[in-house]
């Protein structure tokens, strides 16, 4: 190898001698094993010439159109193509995988803040109150259709009136007997109460005894004005 060569032109040489040792020395030594005379056959290849200069893309592609079996360029062309097409195609699904994926683990992670941010702060203050939900569970009978959810209704709703009066501080052995130890002074509904309760009686007492729809739900609203007077079914 000549010392003066430079860089393309030492790869040249190393390309020779590869394809001497592939191709003349190696059959050569088979041959030789085998008990027969290797007949040399072959032209002697010319050392390749040196590159001395850049080298584009378009000499590459006419080296290889005029150096390849006939018909190998175009195949390796339409081939590339191919690959390009497939490599295209499974790289847009993958980044629609990863844009998915990466947006999942955000909303995840929003989900997770939120629920760590309600869990920071009380049950109590996010529940409504037990007296609210039996309220909200009154009016829904009073509501429907059914009579008999209507006489529960008007009951349900007298016994929230006696634990009123217990609250209170008002003691007796009836709920009539409690209510009469309240002064109208300090119970402006009281009135109405009396009312509601006698309703409560007829309800619980005569047999037969139905309400309609509309006078169920002015007694019923009756006991609203007497719970919210004293904040008991507060919003």
């Amino acid at each position: 190898m000549p010392s003066d060569a430079t860089l393309p032109g030492a790869f040249g040489w190393i390309l020779w001698y590869v394809g001497e040792v592939a191709f003349r020395w190696v059959p050569g030594f088979v041959i030789s094993l085998a008990g027969g005379q290797p007949q040399d056959t072959t032209v002697p290849a010319a050392p390749p010439p040196t590159i001395t200069q850049p080298v584009s893309v378009q000499d590459v592609i006419q080296f290889l159109q005029n150096n390849s079996v006939p018909g190998a360029y175009d195949q390796l062309y339409s081939d590339w193509n191919i690959f390009v097409v497939i490599s295209l195609t499974l790289s847009l699904i993958f980044a629609a995988i990863v844009v998915y994926s990466v947006t999942r683990l955000f909303q995840l992670r929003q989900a997770e803040y939120k629920y760590f941010q309600a869990m920071a702060h009380s049950v109590a203050a996010q529940d409504l109150p037990k007296t609210r939900l039996r309220w909200n569970h009154i009016l829904d009978e009073a509501n429907s259709e059914n009579p008999q959810n209507h006489r529960l209704a008007i009951l349900e709703a007298d016994i929230m009136l006696g634990e009123l009066l217990d609250e209170l501080g008002y003691r007796g052995e009836t709920l009539a007997d409690r209510m009469r130890q309240v002064p109208k002074l300090n119970f402006n509904t009281i009135d109405l109460a009396w009312e509601a309760h006698r309703a409560r009686n007829r309800i619980a007492h005569e047999a037969g005894f139905e309400m309609s729809p509309y006078e169920v739900r002015r007694i019923i609203g009756l006991y609203d004005k007497v719970f919210r007077e004293f904040g008991f079914i507060e919003e």
